[in-house]
């Protein structure tokens, strides 16, 4: 089990508990996480779970692909440290990471 914390753009924070494995986005949507809509179900073919990694979380993330990086153009806000939540998988790793959703999602 890994632990996400997500932070609203508001500074609201709620902690879930998700299976190694699954993705943050699955994660989110099992526990209803406003602003993370997942509509492509994490086919990775929009841009409607994307996040804001913890500066503290990004180096300890596989690098972002090709196609997660042309999605990203579809984001809002696009950022240094913007990702998309279906690509992110838990692990004892990232037990632990916090995300935050942006503002206009």
């Amino acid at each position: 089990m890994a632990k996400v914390i997500f932070h609203d753009h508001q500074g609201n924070s709620r902690e879930v508990e998700a299976k190694n494995g699954m993705s943050v986005m699955e994660a989110a949507i099992a526990n209803m996480i406003p602003g993370i809509d997942a509509d492509c179900g994490g086919a990775c073919a929009c841009a409607t779970c994307h996040v804001y990694v913890a500066d503290s979380w990004i180096d300890k993330l596989k690098p972002k692909d090709d196609m997660e990086d042309s999605m990203l153009d579809f984001a809002d806000e696009v950022q240094d440290n913007s990702r998309l939540c279906c690509q992110i998988l838990l692990s004892d790793e990232l037990d632990g990471i916090e995300v935050t959703t942006p503002e206009n999602q």
